[in-house]
């Protein structure tokens, strides 16, 4: 199959399955969105600009986790300070997630790709990782059912451009079923001896 006929049918299938996804979550997402307000109060989404394919820049978009605390300085507090029990909760079964339908709606992401990290970590990959961004960054992707957070940054990003080298449909297929146990089974949310994931400038948890 050709790339550009390969690219057609994904876009579709994301549209589809993000607006199917959205249809049939529809009473989830109210009930979290209420549920955020009553715990956590406003603004009940966390937007934060990523970069997407050509790392070019969008805003992402997640059910908020963590309160919006900083030290005297202004800085926010570590993310295991900050992250409340209803964003655990969230987390485990990521349903944090689920806002991003509309990014995929909306052609910054697909359902399945390499995560958007941070903007600032954009100058610090080598140019075999930066290829992470010749695709769509996704809701899941193949580091995300092979280990997701527990993974240390040089297999993270070298199994994203595996990714892009070998991505399919099937793979898509392959992947979103994965992600599926993998949701069921709460599996590399955290990783060792953080709330989230370490810094990509930091030094691996030993």
């Amino acid at each position: 199959m050709s790339t550009k006929r390969s690219n057609v049918m994904k876009r579709a299938f994301d549209i589809l399955v993000a607006l199917s996804g959205l249809i049939i979550f529809a009473p989830i997402i109210v009930l979290v969105s209420l549920y955020i307000r009553w715990k956590m109060g406003s603004p009940i989404l966390f937007t934060q600009v990523r970069p997407g394919l050509d790392a070019k820049p969008f805003t992402l978009m997640k059910f908020r986790t963590m309160t919006s605390e900083t030290d005297p300085d202004g800085n926010p507090l570590p993310d295991e300070q900050r992250l409340t029990n209803t964003g655990k909760f969230l987390r485990r079964l990521s349903l944090d997630e689920l806002p991003q339908l509309v990014n995929v709606l909306r052609g910054d992401m697909s359902l399945v790709g390499p995560r958007p990290l941070l903007m600032e970590y954009l100058p610090h990959y080598s140019a075999h990782q930066a290829r992470r961004h010749e695709v769509r960054p996704g809701i899941t992707g193949w580091a995300q059912v092979n280990g997701r957070n527990a993974l240390d940054w040089p297999t993270r990003l070298d199994m994203d451009v595996w990714y892009v080298e070998n991505a399919s449909f099937l793979l898509d297929l392959k992947i979103i079923a994965m992600t599926v146990l993998r949701i069921l089974k709460s599996e590399g949310v955290t990783a060792k001896g953080h709330a989230t994931m370490y810094r990509f400038d930091e030094d691996p948890p030993e």
